[in-house]
């Protein structure tokens, strides 16, 4: 039977993230018995707390890298969203035996703790820097996916669920691109651009949630579950901004950082040969061979390949237009535009 999002008891951690304060919301929406937020900032708990105000809502204090923490805070729950993670590629660079801590040894907890508690069904979110990774953000996450399919592979009986969702930039979310361009619009100083040509795949909060959703009730364990995206080039990112906003497109370009690539990959070659179209979605399944490498070295698959990668290099590209229409239906953005239009108002009165 499929999962239903009402009446369910969940949680979320990195709860008071861009995705997880989304998530709370389409959750209390939805008529969830209880949600509760899993995360290690008091600050934000409270301020969210504050906007709620709903007692369903529940607050745990800690960290995904304590067993025990997560033990007791999916105890009696049934759908656990993993979003905590260290998410920023320099600073990982930077500490990566941090990024091994919380994305990869906090995820390992997460689902431990779920099979302990007999947790249902467990949504793992990972990025398109697991593929192909070259930074230890990336190189983190693609190991928290490991840890997943390792869980179906190791126990093919196990009653809890776990399956992943794999998306690329989710736009205007902490930490992205367009907030930043919005507050160098907003001073009257130029663009920074890593690279003009530089391409990366456009996700909206909402279609986040969707395609979490979306694995949490079709989801098999194992399974990870990738959303359809178009892409465009930072550099156009950048002139759709100044175009929306009517400023002169001043960009400044700094040069690729500490760990980045100049395009990114949702689906690798091998996972698009064995990979179900469905529509909005691909879903991968978990390649479940056990250890008869015989399986490995004697009896290859010669239908597995795949001529292509998914890449925001290949996929559908949004010209300068397009991204403008696109932005132009980010609340975040449309609340600058009104803020723009106001000033412009006062000061014509």
């Amino acid at each position: 039977m499929t999962p239903s999002l009402a009446n369910g008891r969940f949680l979320i951690t990195g709860g008071t993230g861009s995705f997880g304060q989304t998530m709370v919301d389409r959750l209390l929406s939805t008529g969830a018995a209880e949600v509760r937020v899993l995360s290690r900032d008091e600050s934000k708990q409270d301020a969210m707390r504050l906007r709620l105000r709903d007692d369903r809502v529940r607050y745990y204090v800690g960290d995904v890298r304590d067993l025990d923490t997560v033990s007791k805070a999916s105890r009696g729950v049934q759908f656990v969203f993993h979003a905590a993670a260290l998410k920023q590629v320099p600073s990982c660079e930077f500490f990566p035996l941090e990024a091994v801590r919380t994305n990869i040894l906090g995820s390992a907890n997460v689902a431990d703790a779920a099979v302990q508690n007999g947790v249902e069904a467990v949504v793992f979110l990972s990025t398109d820097k697991a593929v192909y990774p070259v930074n230890a953000m990336g190189m983190s996450k693609g190991l928290m996916e490991k840890v997943a399919q390792a869980h179906t592979r190791n126990n093919p009986g196990a009653r809890t669920r776990i399956c992943i969702v794999r998306y690329g930039n989710v736009m205007c979310s902490r930490g992205s691109v367009i907030p930043l361009f919005l507050d160098q619009i907003g001073n009257g100083v130029p663009l920074t651009v890593t690279d003009p040509e530089m391409t990366r795949f456009l996700m909206s909060l909402p279609e986040s949630v969707e395609l979490v959703e979306h694995a949490f009730q079709h989801g098999r364990s194992g399974d990870i579950f990738i959303k359809k995206a178009r892409a465009c080039t930072i550099g156009d990112l950048a002139t759709a901004m100044c175009n929306l906003f009517e400023v002169p497109a001043k960009i400044e370009v700094l040069g690729i950082r500490h760990g980045e690539k100049l395009h990114e990959t949702l689906a690798s070659q091998e996972e698009l040969a064995r990979a179900e179209d469905l529509g909005q979605f691909l879903r991968v399944p978990v390649d479940s061979r056990d250890l008869n490498y015989s399986l490995y070295f004697e009896e290859g698959d010669p239908r597995r390949h795949h001529p292509w990668d998914y890449t925001s290099h290949n996929a559908e590209r949004l010209d300068v237009t397009d991204v403008m229409r696109l932005l132009d239906t980010l609340p975040e953005v449309r609340a600058r535009l009104t803020e723009v239009m106001d000033l412009a108002g006062a000061g014509r009165a």
